[in-house]
């Protein structure tokens, strides 16, 4: 009979009150709906360094450990690891030490007569060790235990996520700075034309061979290539601003490697939709926020069922310290409280309630982070397909423009049209040539983001590059 009971209890308590977690199912695409046909297998490498840029790679390593966002990610592990075996505590019996040493004096007026010449002051000695533990036979704290588990791996998964978002925009930082020094050379160089043009215009109109409307006409567009100028300066100085932040420095200046036409475009990392599950940490951190709203439902339920503990204390007590340890100052007790909740006016319900509410929420938060990175994933393909589309036709729109510069300068210098049309020709080339350096930068901003949508083991790798952290004593037990 014994024996049943003891595996009767065994059963009981290896149980858990509560829905077991099981990973919901998804609607999700077959494929992308822009493939790219020369996709590697490269989500798990260091994708920046396809750049081929020595300073680039030092600029996301110094990212890496300088970074305070960063910081205050890795230092939310660390208090989730304190939360984590606070909770788990709970499982395992309390055990508790104390001792007293007190002198007191009775009251020779107090309702209890005393004795003549008995010493009214004597001293007090106690020494107590003492224990209690709530048995889990519901899961209580197996469940509250699951719950906090899976917050410490949604809290390092959300520190991934800080990583993958940082090397993202580390990269599209400094290549947006490339970009605004190619767009200062242009517009540099154009200046330089311009303001040849308008000094040999002011010859030829001192000689009377030119009106003085071409000579203003060349003096302006000079004059609106300087204005660009500033603009160009305020626009680097900010974004350098900007990535200095992220390097963890005050505001300042940036060094740079290669120039924008040198960069070497990544290549195309391969994956399927099913991969974003297991590599992206935004989604594996929802996935923990909805194992532990699921836990927490059997902790929950769990308060419907009585609370039965064990407690005891073994001391001694002795009015004489020589005394304290001998047999027969020795005391103890033990007991089994029970606690069943008989009447609670819906609070248990509602502690239910409340936690299935929860978990709905955390599942579809689940959801929606699902089908947000499907959207990322297929924009960044979009993206990098039609830009490089674009790109292709604004490099021959630029070689179309030179051509019509030089016929028009020709034109106009044979007399047969009027500088308006030479204007024209190198506005547009200017633009253009603008609008192209634009483009080549957004081509690899779309790279970037394949990646940073991908996510993947490149998470790792670049955590690999951290300065190592100092190793935990606490041993961690799934």
């Amino acid at each position: 009979m014994r024996k049943c009971v003891c595996i009767l209890l065994l059963m009981v308590m290896g149980c858990a009150i509560g829905p077991n977690y099981k990973r919901p199912g998804i609607d999700m695409p077959a494929k992308w709906r822009f493939e790219e046909k020369e996709a590697r297998d490269l989500a798990d490498t260091a994708w920046w360094e396809q750049f081929n840029d020595p300073v680039l790679n030092n600029l996301v390593t110094t990212a890496l450990n300088e970074n305070n966002d960063l910081r205050i990610a890795t230092a939310r592990i660390e208090e989730f690891f304190g939360r984590y075996f606070s909770t788990r505590g709970d499982q395992f019996p309390l055990i508790t030490g104390s001792g007293t040493r007190s002198r007191e004096r009775l009251s020779e007026e107090g309702p209890t007569p005393i004795p003549a010449g008995f010493d009214k002051r004597y001293n007090y000695y106690e020494a107590f060790l003492g224990a209690s533990w709530e048995l889990d036979f519901w899961g209580k704290y197996r469940r509250a235990s699951e719950a906090a588990r899976a917050e410490l791996f949604q809290t390092a998964e959300a520190r991934r996520t800080v990583v993958l978002t940082l090397v993202s925009s580390v990269a599209s930082a400094y290549v947006d700075i490339l970009s605004l020094d190619k767009q200062m050379e242009i517009t540099r160089s154009t200046v330089e034309t311009r303001k040849q043009t308008w000094e040999y215009f002011q010859l030829r109109f001192d000689k009377g061979i030119i009106a003085e409307v071409d000579v203003s006409q060349a003096e302006a567009e000079y004059q609106d290539a300087m204005a660009r100028l500033p603009e160009l300066e305020l626009a680097i100085a900010r974004a350098e601003n900007a990535l200095s932040v992220l390097l963890g420095r005050n505001p300042g200046p940036i060094p740079r490697g290669l120039t924008l036409e040198e960069l070497t475009l990544p290549a195309v990392p391969s994956g399927l939709p099913s991969d974003l599950l297991e590599r992206r940490p935004d989604i594996r951190a929802a996935e923990q926020t909805l194992v532990a709203a699921n836990a927490q439902i059997g902790v929950a339920k769990s308060l419907y069922f009585p609370t039965i503990s064990l407690t005891g204390a073994l001391g001694t007590v002795s009015t004489d310290l020589s005394d304290l340890f001998t047999h027969s100052s020795k005391t103890w007790n033990w007991a089994i409280p029970v606690t069943v909740p008989l009447f609670t006016a819906g609070r248990i319900g509602g502690e239910v309630k409340a936690a299935e509410a929860l978990e709905q929420q955390a599942l579809y938060s689940y959801f929606i982070t699902v089908q947000n990175a499907f959207r990322e994933m297929d924009d960044a393909l979009i993206e990098r397909a039609k830009t490089q589309e674009k790109l292709q036709a604004e490099s021959k729109k630029i070689l179309a423009l030179k051509n019509y510069t030089r016929l028009s300068r020709m034109r106009y210098d044979e007399g047969l049209t009027s500088y308006l049309e030479v204007l024209d020709a190198e506005r547009s080339l200017y633009n253009a040539e603008l609008s192209y350096t634009d483009t080549r930068n957004q081509l690899f901003r779309s790279m970037t983001n394949i990646y940073k949508s991908m996510g993947g083991g490149w998470v790792e790798t670049a955590e690999a590059a951290m300065t190592p952290q100092p190793e935990k004593k606490a041993c961690f037990v799934p």
